[in-house]
């Protein structure tokens, strides 16, 4: 059996956040043991509430980035959780329309795909995002946008030839996840709205 560096990649992924969940849950824990016993205050509150928004953005990375076997499922609920404002972005309104619990790798594929478009929307917006049989559909609407060509391009047929910024590492990913599974991307871009469709 041989492992490529995509699967080093997703496997690296899973093994960081499963060790950050812990940690996160100890001190969420703390804190909730603090209140109980009176110490409650605005500062508590604050790291309360921190946790919980570490803990949702630590859950939105591993299914991003994590390793998604074939028969692994993502509940309706569980994405629900994770594309608040707090676990995916605050600047950016989403409107999840994938009804029902997903196969984990079409999942992963939809969340890498929605950090690509966050990338070019870095002033806010909208994002609507319609899933079904396998095809996905994600289109971003701003005034603004930052489309960068050489990173969408990343998307296409031919792999990834420089290194990405960390920032932008979703683009490298996604690409590779695409090709594996026989699909192909295709992109629209104007002014206010950019869509990805696979």
């Amino acid at each position: 059996m041989s492992i490529n560096s995509t699967d080093l990649s997703a496997l690296m992924g899973s093994r960081i956040c499963h060790d950050l969940i812990s940690p996160l849950g100890a001190i969420s824990n703390g804190i909730e043991l603090m209140q109980l016993s009176g110490m409650d205050s605005p500062e508590t509150t604050l790291i309360s509430e921190a946790v919980e928004h570490a803990n949702l953005k630590i859950r939105f990375f591993r299914i991003a980035f994590g390793a998604a076997s074939d028969a692994q499922m993502v509940a309706a609920n569980e994405i629900a959780k994770v594309l608040t404002p707090e676990g995916f972005s605050t600047k950016l309104k989403l409107d999840w329309q994938a009804p029902g619990d997903l196969p984990r790798q079409e999942v992963k594929l939809a969340f890498l795909a929605l950090q690509c478009l966050e990338s070019a929307m870095p002033y806010g917006g909208q994002i609507a995002v319609t899933g079904e049989n396998g095809c996905w559909r994600l289109k971003g609407t701003a005034e603004r946008l930052k489309y960068e060509p050489e990173l969408w391009a990343a998307l296409g047929v031919d792999a990834c030839t420089t290194l990405p910024a960390p920032a932008h590492l979703h683009f490298a990913l996604l690409g590779p996840e695409l090709r594996a599974r026989g699909r192909r991307a295709e992109i629209n871009a104007s002014e206010s709205q950019i869509s990805l469709s696979f």
